[in-house]
């Protein structure tokens, strides 16, 4: 398989799952503090979403790369 048609799957996949899932969400700790035995912790979960028309055009785009190198 070829650099480009993996690239434009990888495209076609990524943007299928940013219509399934429309965004991720991922936790970060922010601070810490220990205090002997006591430990303290403080995580903050974020949510990224991802606009449907960067989803759709991840997806034309790995179309488009398809398609081209299949013609050419």
């Amino acid at each position: 398989m070829k650099a480009k048609q993996l690239a434009a799957i990888v495209l076609i996949v990524a943007g299928t799952l940013g219509l399934i899932y429309r965004g991720f969400s991922y936790t970060r700790e922010t601070h810490e503090a220990k205090f002997g035995a006591f430990e303290l912790s403080i995580s903050r979960k974020t949510r990224i979403d991802v606009p449907l028309w960067a989803s759709v055009g991840l997806i034309v785009v790995g179309v488009g790369i398809l398609v081209m190198r299949s013609e050419g």
